[in-house]
């Protein structure tokens, strides 16, 4: 094949499943899928007992809980990296699989007996997010270890596929079997999902795999820190995931206060709600598969589309309304996540890719500490429909920013092929 050839080839979009033909991966899939579904479902379950078993409705309660999720992550990400860098992704997911499944067969039987209190919850989900922290920036580095370069963006893409996949089936399954037979049996099912994970990456074939260089000795976070100082795209990555992560993706919180206080719908309307999120972020993680290699202006599009939705299912009056505004709420967001997951990934050198990967989820996920509980007061104080303006409000101050930061780049002829 001539260069000319290998060009074109290059920009022609993938089979949406093509990274299911590796072995590997479709091990990874499979597992993923499966426990996706599990976490989604406690995720519904969990908000539905801060709110009406273990406090009167308090959405500050539900936003320390979200906070505690994913605080603990932020604070180890450097140290997980660079774990993930040294000891191999597969054995930091294993044994962060395995505690995780731990904490909710506990969590579970305190549920299932009665004995369940506020602070167990916090426990819970603190412990769940320490080991988040290490797993987290392990599988999203380990997904270029599994497939080979060139699909690399259609694996991302089907990773979050299966993540809304879960979504889309997940809250549904959860609202009716909380209304059926409670929230036990919904724990008890999460905690099972973690057996298909551990099964998936027991039985690859690490023949197969394309492992990164083994990093050893001291000053690997410097490095990884180092490296992303010097990449001013990178930055404009992390900056647009930081605002979106922080003000824009606080549903579990949000969605939760509508239902409740706004529209007055039990948990099948609830969950009902995170389904038809999951529609649209499904349906964009499918036409994420298809790109080899997305832009950075696809990305600040979608930021900027995901602030105005976002304004609109603020102001949404009806329940049915505020439901079919998340599915472009959900595709917008999908859309940058994915964009900004794969870029990293493929212009990130191998030897710190964990490194620069945890750093990705930290900053993405690292203002929700900060985020919740203060979304959580907004809607306590402000009401429900504040705590979808803000977000509004601070996605679209990024948007506005980062375009034009790629305005200003783009008029230099040497940097319009980058974006």
């Amino acid at each position: 094949m001539s260069e000319t050839d290998e060009q074109a080839a290059a920009h022609e979009p993938l089979r949406t499943f093509a990274s299911l033909s590796v072995h590997n991966y479709r091990l990874l899939f499979l597992g993923s899928m499966t426990s996706n579904v599990g976490t989604w479902m406690a995720r519904v379950a969990q908000d539905w007992l801060v709110l009406t078993q273990l406090t009167d409705n308090s959405a500050t309660a539900l936003g320390y809980v979200t906070a505690l999720q994913f605080a603990p992550g932020v604070v180890i990400s450097p140290l997980a990296g660079a774990v993930a860098d040294r000891f191999g992704k597969r054995r930091i997911m294993m044994v962060a699989q395995a505690g995780t499944g731990l904490v909710f067969a506990v969590l579970t039987a305190l549920v299932a007996t009665g004995a369940v209190q506020l602070w167990h919850v916090y426990l819970s989900a603190t412990i769940a997010g320490v080991l988040w922290g290490f797993d987290a920036p392990a599988r999203q580095a380990f997904v270029s270890e599994v497939v080979p370069e060139h699909l690399v963006g259609n694996a991302v893409g089907l990773n979050s596929a299966s993540f809304n996949g879960a979504r889309l089936l997940g809250p549904a399954i959860a609202g009716l079997m909380i209304a059926a037979w409670g929230i036990w049996p919904v724990f008890a099912i999460n905690t099972l999902s973690f057996v298909a994970v551990l099964l998936g990456l027991f039985w690859m074939n690490a023949d197969e795999l394309r492992p990164a260089p083994v990093r050893r000795g001291r000053g690997a976070i410097r490095e990884g820190l180092a490296y992303v100082r010097n990449r001013p795209d990178l930055q404009l990555i992390l900056f647009c995931m930081f605002m979106l992560g922080t003000f824009g993706l606080n549903f579990q919180i949000t969605n939760a206060l509508m239902a409740t206080r706004v529209f007055g719908v039990g948990p099948e309307g609830y969950g009902l709600l995170g389904t038809a999120m999951a529609a649209g972020t499904l349906a964009a993680a499918l036409l994420a598969a298809r790109r080899r290699r997305p832009r950075m202006r696809l990305l600040v599009g979608a930021l900027a589309a995901f602030a105005v939705f976002t304004v609109l299912l603020a102001l949404a009056p009806w329940y049915w309304l505020y439901a079919v505004l998340l599915i472009p709420v959900g595709f917008a967001s999908l859309t940058v996540m994915t964009a900004a997951n794969t870029t990293v990934q493929l212009t990130t050198e191998p030897a710190v890719r964990g490194r620069v990967m945890s750093l990705y989820m930290a900053i993405f996920t690292g203002g929700t500490p900060l985020g919740a509980p203060l979304i959580g007061w907004v809607g306590d104080a402000w009401g429900p429909a504040w705590t979808l303006l803000v977000g509004a409000m601070a996605t679209g101050i990024a948007a506005l920013l980062a375009a034009g930061y790629l305005w200003n780049r783009m008029g230099r002829p040497t940097h319009r092929r980058d974006f």
